[in-house]
């Protein structure tokens, strides 16, 4: 983009500053490289020719755009940085940039810098100054044989053929070097290397190699074939095998080796061919440099025939090599950028895990606490009220304050049934300790249902009269006893426990037991047995809450403290029962349609043998009997 001198005015402090491309030293043609935030502000900046104009790098960093250089369209460029950025794809366009009141026109690669937020955006720019079509560049000279120290690109009046290829070698030059630039991605950059030398030199193989200084092998990532050559591509060597490479590492000068049938790099042990019988006659190592330190290898072969390489090929060769190299650089750093941009926002994603566990193991935490707390509380309650029923009324014996022996013997009635109450708490509590610990044995042996039913009735039917409740027990017709397997005395706990809360909570109406068989095989402790018995407590008492529903299996928790007060109990009485049903082989679940609407408990025992049912034809022949 062309501007007229009128445009800059505003922008330079004199006139006389003004000076065009023409006239821009040759010497300072060389890539500028910096970051900035959207702002235009330098974050980093790095020109080796800054000195000639005049530019302290160091004073750059930090700088707004404009202040020692900057585009003449400053809104023009900052648009399309920002462009960039919002879009996060690179962008190419050349600009006009004033630099310490000189003006030049520069092709421009601007990518963005991939960062997790909320870190602020910023891009990196790579710039190339655009010389005029009279200047004429000598590119440095980095040649190992002494016959090639002179000017690569010698003159159009001493040598007219010569110009000429060298005029095609810049225009190749330019454009493999800006297919080249226009990428950041590590792959394209090699095979777009290869591909254009392999193919402008007619060389029969070209190969690229990254180089790290710490590692002690090379490995070829990319290469150009011509005809039917063996691959090479993900073969690796030793560097201190070759001493060429070692030597164009060392000196960043292309090595022309004179010997190339004794080259490690044609007689590779990880290969399953030797690559002698390619008969190389040339090869050419070149090493690609960023800032004078190497970070690759460009190795060209000639089988064909023997080749001398020109010094119009060897310029051509190291000038794209430096470009190759300066793209390598670039294209590591963005990747480095965007790794780092990466594994920072893991880190943040993986800290905000972390922070959301500990905040719910926290939270987990406190509300242990509280009911481990609430549930001290109300064990204290209802440990120290029958025991102080007991200690009252043998107090009261000893004391000799009782009238006559009926009243004695009434005393000692309630000492009893105080102590029975004191003995249930505390085997829940042990009951419970035992069954987190693991160490509750469970014998399992046949059940009968009826027996069982019946111990549950003679328990429950006091409290049923005493509230004025309604009382039934549902058993599925059968001409034998229903059997079950299981551990009597803890079928007897689970049902007391479960018969038990039905009543305290139960106002109005009645508790209903029923039991169905389903007739369904299952294994268990290594025992074929040929079914299950789903035994049901029903009540029309206060029921429970659909959202508190999940906390009543629970140890320690209860639904509600003041109903705990209100009622008494540990607390415990479900989480133990579903413990000793699992433990038999069994599953427990509770239904509630919400409070006022009453509560259903199940729970499977496995059958013990299968037991013969009555059908219901034969139930209304016995009906129309009688």
């Amino acid at each position: 983009m062309m501007t007229s001198s009128t445009d800059f005015q505003h922008s330079l402090s004199t006139p006389k500053d003004l000076i065009s491309e023409d006239t821009l030293l040759v010497e300072c043609l060389d890539d500028i490289v910096f970051t900035q935030n959207l702002e235009g502000q330098f974050l980093s900046f790095y020109w080796k020719s800054a000195h000639c104009c005049g530019v302290q790098a160091e004073k750059v960093v930090g700088s707004q755009l404009g202040e020692f250089l900057g585009p003449v369209s400053l809104t023009s460029y900052l648009a399309k940085i920002q462009e960039v950025s919002s879009s996060n794809v690179a962008q190419s366009f050349s600009e006009t940039f004033c630099i310490s009141g000189r003006v030049q026109d520069i092709d421009l690669i601007v990518s963005p810098v991939l960062v997790p937020d909320p870190l602020p955006k910023m891009v990196i720019v790579i710039g190339r100054f655009k010389p005029s079509e009279t200047q004429t560049a000598s590119p440095p000279t980095r040649l190992s044989e002494p016959q090639t120290s002179a000017n690569l690109f010698p003159s159009q009046e001493k040598h007219p053929e010569t110009a000429i290829q060298t005029d095609y070698h810049h225009k190749l030059l330019t454009q493999i070097a800006w297919s080249i630039r226009r990428t950041l991605d590590l792959p394209t950059i090699w095979q777009q290397t290869v591909q254009g030398l392999g193919k402008i030199l007619g060389v029969n193989r070209c190969i690229v190699c990254p180089y790290e200084p710490t590692q002690p092998t090379i490995k070829i990532v990319a290469e150009y074939c011509r005809g039917t050559l063996c691959p090479m591509v993900n073969i690796e060597f030793a560097i201190a095998d070759d001493p060429d490479v070692k030597s164009a590492l060392s000196t960043l000068k292309p090595i022309n080796v004179r010997n190339p049938g004794h080259q490690p790099l044609l007689a590779l042990p990880e290969h399953p061919t030797t690559l002698r019988s390619l008969m190389v006659h040339s090869m050419l190592v070149v090493t690609t440099c960023y800032q004078d330190q190497p970070n690759g290898l460009i190795v060209l072969y000639q089988d064909d025939q023997p080749r001398r390489w020109t010094e119009v090929e060897l310029g051509f060769i190291q000038e794209l090599a430096d470009q190759v190299g300066t793209a390598i650089a670039h294209a590591s750093l963005m990747a480095a950028s965007q790794s780092l941009a990466e594994k920072l926002q893991r880190t943040n994603s993986d800290l905000l895990q972390k922070q959301r566990e500990l905040e719910e193991a926290r939270e987990q935490a406190e509300e242990a606490s509280r009911l481990k707390s609430e549930f001290l509380a109300n064990t204290s309650h209802e440990v120290r009220t029958p025991l102080n029923g007991v200690l009252g009324f043998l107090k009261l014996i000893l004391d000799g304050t009782v009238d006559d022996a009926e009243e004695q013997l009434e005393f000692i009635r309630d000492a009893h049934q105080s102590a029975l109450h004191l003995l249930s708490v505390l085997d829940d509590i042990l009951d419970i300790a035992k069954l987190e610990a693991g160490k509750l044995q469970i014998e399992m042996m046949p059940v009968k249902l009826g027996e069982l039913l019946r111990e549950v009735e003679t328990y429950a039917i006091g409290q049923i009269r005493q509230k004025n409740l309604s009382f039934e027990i549902q058993k599925p017709p059968t001409d034998d006893e229903i059997i079950l397997y299981g551990n009597y005395k803890r079928l007897v706990q689970v049902m007391l426990n479960l018969v038990g809360n039905a009543i305290k909570f139960t106002h109005e109406g009645g508790v209903t037991i029923s039991v169905e068989i389903i007739k369904k095989k299952l294994s268990f402790q290594d025992k074929e047995l040929p079914g299950m018995a789903k035994i049901r407590v029903a009540d029309t008492g206060i029921g429970v809450s659909l959202d508190k529903q999940d906390r009543l299996f629970q140890s320690f928790s209860q639904v509600d403290g003041s109903r705990t007060r209100q009622y008494g109990g540990t607390g415990l009485g479900l989480a133990i029962s579903q413990s000793l049903v699992e433990a038999m082989g069994g599953v427990v679940n509770f239904y509630s349609m919400g409070e006022g609407l009453g509560s259903t408990v199940t729970f499977t025992v496995p059958l013990y043998q299968e037991p013969v049912m009555i059908s219901a034809q034969t139930t209304d022949n016995l009906d129309s009997l009688l």
